[in-house]
């Protein structure tokens, strides 16, 4: 694939801020970018308007934007979220010998940011740092429940309703009905929706503020899936959830 090569530049410029050089001219960004002024000054105001870079009003010299900030905040909250879980994913998948997932919101789709082996169980879609569409997935569904109507028409603009099996949702009427029912339950589901012959449920993590910044998983086989059995399953996820929530700040009673 070709590099874009704005693209480039701007990250480039973003890179010359360091420890030592926290502010610098537009003459200087300049030379060291070895480009002319007017290109400089055209990334530096679209870095601007985004605000990744910002300018001091009275000495013109630019520095970096808390964007930058607030985009570093989110890997370190995922990470610090993996650190957090682990153990507790741990304790759930040795407790129900079941395949745990820990799973976090990417634009339109779940990454895979942990995963525990259950003894009871083989899934085989689920490996860290792939990726999963947010109809087809208890965890998906669980990352965009708690958001309101206008945020999910704004994250589902230009949706794919990819059907990887015959019990696919196929449509966006079809999720948000589905959503609404995870709302309401507290929790989602997967009946072969995306893998053939195994089922899901998911519930949300939430940090410090109350906001879902992560879902956790249970996989089994769907031949064993029964009602009495997925309720005490739903518990024991709210409970895992729970634990997690609160190691993360968050005053937690119930999901």
């Amino acid at each position: 694939m070709p590099i874009i090569q704005s693209v480039e530049r701007a990250l480039k410029i973003l890179d010359l801020f360091d420890e030592r050089d926290r502010e610098l001219t537009i003459t200087e960004i300049s030379k060291r970018m070895n480009l002319h002024k007017s290109t400089v000054h055209s990334l530096l105001k679209t870095l601007q308007v985004q605000r990744y870079i910002k300018q001091d009003d009275e000495t013109g010299k630019y520095s970096l934007g808390l964007k930058l900030f607030e985009r570093g905040s989110l890997v370190i909250g995922h990470l610090d979220v993996r650190n957090v879980a682990r153990k507790h994913l741990e304790e759930l998948s040795e407790a129900t010998n079941l395949a745990v997932h820990l799973v976090v919101l990417d634009g339109q789709e779940g990454v895979y940011i942990d995963k525990v082996e259950g003894s009871g169980v083989t899934v085989l879609y689920s490996k860290v740092g792939r990726r999963v569409p947010l109809h087809t997935s208890a965890v998906g569904k669980t990352l965009v429940a708690t958001k309101s109507d206008e945020e999910l028409n704004q994250l589902l603009e230009g949706y794919k309703y990819t059907t990887p099996t015959e019990k696919s949702i196929r449509s966006k009427e079809e999720f948000l009905s589905v959503i609404e029912q995870a709302r309401i339950a507290g929790y989602s589901v997967d009946n072969e929706e995306n893998e053939p012959g195994i089922f899901c449920m998911a519930v949300p993590v939430k940090d410090y503020s109350g906001k879902v910044i992560a879902a956790i998983s249970m996989s089994m086989p769907s031949s064993k899936m029964k009602e009495e059995v997925q309720g005490k399953y739903v518990e024991m996820l709210k409970g895992c959830a729970s634990k997690i929530s609160q190691a993360l700040g968050y005053e937690y009673q119930k999901i």
